[in-house]
């Protein structure tokens, strides 16, 4: 089980770096949002996966709330984003 995690949190960091180059480079700030939202999902898998590798369930909580504060966040960029092509 441990070179799985060792696997797993390898290819995370690969894509959580490979993310935070698009939101540094990013030409937009819409390419920019969704790369944050792209990292926020890769914090809920990386949870995800240490409470399978650790197989300690209290972690479930905080995935549900980051999951939510994502959801919200961008339904609210997009809906502000609309309002601003709009005018």
């Amino acid at each position: 089980m441990s070179v799985v995690w060792i696997v797993v949190s390898v290819l995370l960091m690969i894509a959580a770096v490979l993310t935070t180059v698009r939101v540094l480079r990013g030409p937009s700030s819409l390419d920019r949002l969704v790369a944050l939202d792209t990292m926020i999902a890769l914090c809920m898998c990386g949870l995800a996966a240490w409470a399978a590798y650790s197989r300690d369930s209290t972690v479930v909580p905080a995935i549900v709330a980051l999951s939510l504060l994502s959801f919200v966040g961008s339904v609210a960029i997009a809906r502000f984003r609309v309002r601003d092509d709009e005018t």
